[in-house]
């Protein structure tokens, strides 16, 4: 199927390929807790390893800039192949890392097994979006979207306290056999539910220059980088921002509650995405920015600090899914490439969020975090509001 022919219907057409994508949703959960997962398992892994928890945390850094930088090279690079041909060398890459990582007693191999799981991971968010909606009808992308994201906040929800436990129960070398595990058997679902698709749009693919200066393109990256500093800021140094706000023994049940308003903020999002999504958008954005006001102005009522934690959670969960459809309506028959882009944004701002949330507690505590939040999602929701023709339309979306 081309999914570059418009329609601005939002009825009708045929139902999901629940299946296929499930397979879609299982993938982004895997390429999800590769990234996530070893920050529950520090202390576990600096002991198997003789480094310091800084030195394991590099592991999860690995992942992340191999991630950033592999996603616009290696998708032009493989333009020409196959997308379901592409997804299993992807979680064949994962089987083998994470294999890799739980066998070896070297640090340096570890580094570089991580590194090369980044690589596949940055290749796989590439390719999800675009496989997503060719399954579908034009009017359910945004549903299919949802769907296939669905993996981004169940590994957050349910990844990381599980793989604690479970390194906890049996070693943190354990969890890496699992994700290899899981990998295996996602391989045989994707060659038994995912249909093959070939780009079907190499004619007439362009350059990345020439993507984006495509209207709307930059906005919707722009919002994107903002909402996931801003994201990230606060979640990245969660525990001195919860110590703070008088959460502190509560970290484990705090991420729990996130995770899971998450996983319903996403769900939320599916059902409404494709009549809503300009205003989801605004709406999520808006929610979120008032939680960061709120944990700046009253860390001292823990009624409203609960409340501002579901609420961070339902506003977060589905923007995977709202910008990379966004943007990928924008794009059009060059979704690949747009999608290449957003994966590098997304991890560029996942490290400058590290970078600058590190200087801001050191220098002027937690409470700098919400507030520079706050300023940072206002002036993305302005950015969203102005690109009411190109970027975040008004009413049924395209389906591009």
């Amino acid at each position: 199927m081309n999914p570059s022919n418009p329609t601005r219907s939002c009825e009708g057409g045929r139902g999901l390929p629940l299946a296929a994508l499930l397979a879609l949703t299982m993938t982004s959960f895997i390429a999800t807790a590769n990234e996530s997962v070893p920050a529950g398992l520090l202390s576990s892994i600096a002991h198997g390893l003789g480094v310091s928890e800084a030195g394991a945390g590099q592991l999860v850094t690995c992942c992340a800039f191999g991630s950033g930088v592999a996603a616009i090279p290696l998708t032009a690079l493989f333009a020409e192949w196959a997308r379901r041909r592409l997804l299993v060398v992807a979680l064949s890459i994962f089987l083998v890392g994470n294999a890799m990582t739980a066998a070896t007693d070297s640090y340096l191999a570890a580094l570089f097994a991580r590194l090369v799981i980044g690589l596949a991971s940055g290749m796989t968010w590439s390719l999800l979006a675009g496989y997503a909606r060719a399954l579908v009808e034009p009017e359910h992308q945004g549903r299919a979207m949802a769907v296939a994201m669905a993996g981004i906040p169940l590994a957050l929800a349910l990844g990381m306290p599980l793989g604690s436990w479970l390194g906890a129960v049996t070693g943190w070398r354990s969890v890496f056999l699992f994700l290899a595990a899981m990998a295996a058997v996602l391989i045989v679902w994707v060659y038994a539910a995912v249909p093959e698709m070939q780009t079907g749009q190499t004619v007439r693919r362009k350059r990345l220059s020439d993507v984006l200066v495509t209207s709307g393109v930059r906005p919707v990256l722009v919002v994107l980088a903002l909402w996931i500093f801003s994201h990230y800021l606060m979640y990245t140094y969660v525990s001195p921002m919860l110590a703070w706000l008088g959460f502190e023994p509560y970290l484990q049940q705090v991420l729990l509650i996130f995770g899971l308003s998450a996983v319903v903020g996403n769900w939320l999002v599916g059902m409404l995405i494709d009549r809503w999504l300009r205003h989801l958008v605004l709406a999520c954005l808006a929610a979120f920015a008032a939680t960061a006001v709120g944990f700046a102005w009253s860390p001292s009522n823990p009624v409203l600090a609960g409340v501002g934690i579901v609420i961070w959670g339902l506003s977060f969960g589905g923007a995977p899914t709202l910008l990379q459809t966004g943007l990928a309506d924008q794009a059009g028959a060059d979704a690949n490439i747009a999608q290449s882009v957003l994966v590098t944004v997304f991890n560029l701002a996942f490290a400058g969020s590290g970078a600058l949330g590190g200087a801001l507690l050191d220098m002027r505590g937690a409470r700098a975090l919400p507030c520079v939040a706050a300023g940072l999602l206002a002036t993305a929701g302005f950015v969203a509001w102005q690109a009411s023709h190109s970027g975040f339309k008004a009413g049924c979306r395209a389906g591009k």
